[in-house]
């Protein structure tokens, strides 16, 4: 499994555009998944073709939440990309393009180890990818709380990493038993999480790669 960061605050490279928002595209063995669109489609895109990711290629889109900088760059994707299927949480409605879109409103198996949690608390829903009976979770702004996340999870194993947006979240015990912690985006915390967890921590920007194996 490999995530590739394709919007960010931050950047890697200095032909890559930093912006105001988070997407990253999850590439496995049968299918390739943008998660969220990030809050300008041009960017996107531009970032996208730099990392030599093809936007016709993306087979589904997760979105966790219908905030600008998740979604601003959705048009532009799917003026390009008419195959693409789209996991809403439910109350994200109004797409207007004649791709697939489904809705979740709880924890879901959309393809085999593959899990959406569904619209937690009426405001986001995250992405899981399970390897070995273990979660990678992918997390927008985490608005919901981290704990209620990992909770709605449970089920479905473990959580090994955790990568995405995390807001002002510090119930750092969370994350002792998690194996690698990239915050991104929002997270106003990333110096105290690298502090406590030294060897889990990864920093993000556009262009981080990260090659999650069994």
């Amino acid at each position: 499994m490999k995530i590739t960061i394709v919007y960010d605050n931050t950047t890697t490279a200095e032909d890559l555009i930093a912006d105001w928002g988070f997407a990253c595209v999850i590439e496995l063995s049968e299918r390739t998944i943008l998660f969220d669109t990030g809050g300008n489609g041009k960017i996107l895109l531009e970032n996208m073709c730099k990392l030599n990711i093809d936007p016709t290629e993306i087979d589904d889109i997760v979105i966790s939440h219908p905030d600008f900088d998740h979604i601003g760059g959705l048009s532009h994707l799917l003026n390009v990309n008419s195959k693409a299927i789209i996991h809403n949480p439910i109350s994200f409605r109004g797409i207007k393009y004649s791709n697939r879109v489904k809705y979740y409103a709880k924890p879901t198996e959309i393809y085999p180890d593959i899990f959406v949690t569904g619209e937690l608390e009426n405001r986001e829903q995250s992405l899981a990818l399970r390897t070995s009976n273990r979660l990678s979770l992918i997390v927008g702004c985490a608005h919901p709380g981290l704990a209620t996340i990992m909770q709605s999870l449970e089920k479905y194993g473990s959580i090994k990493q955790i990568i995405g947006g995390l807001h002002s979240f510090d119930q750092y015990d969370l994350l002792q038993d998690v194996a690698l912690i990239c915050p991104t985006h929002c997270s106003k915390n990333k110096q105290k999480i690298e502090q406590i967890y030294p060897d889990k921590y990864q920093s993000g920007g556009v262009g981080k790669e990260l090659i999650l194996a069994d």
